[in-house]
């Protein structure tokens, strides 16, 4: 009554851990970048790379143009478009 669906619909993709202990899964991964974009200051707005990085800092080894990727499937915008959102907001 349900339909078929993929095996691959029950799982999700992993990253891998920067202290070489288990995977993250990639919905945990965009859930802490939806946090630090939530976090982050109109005057600080961190762009990929920055928040690359902030993941590195966590032991989640991460390419910045996967964050982009992450980011980009979470509606998130470029920090540009955030910065200009976000300075027309005060």
């Amino acid at each position: 009554p349900r339909g078929l669906f993929e095996l691959k619909y029950f799982f999700t993709s992993s990253v891998q851990s920067a202290v070489g202990g288990t995977d993250i899964s990639s919905k945990t991964v965009q859930h802490f970048i939806q946090q630090l974009v939530d976090e982050e200051s109109p005057e600080a707005i961190l762009s990929d790379d920055a928040i690359a990085e902030k993941l590195n800092e966590q032991g989640i080894d991460i390419a910045r143009r996967t964050v982009a990727k992450y980011r980009e499937l979470q509606n998130i915008p470029s920090s540009t478009l955030r910065r200009r959102l976000k300075t027309n907001r005060l």
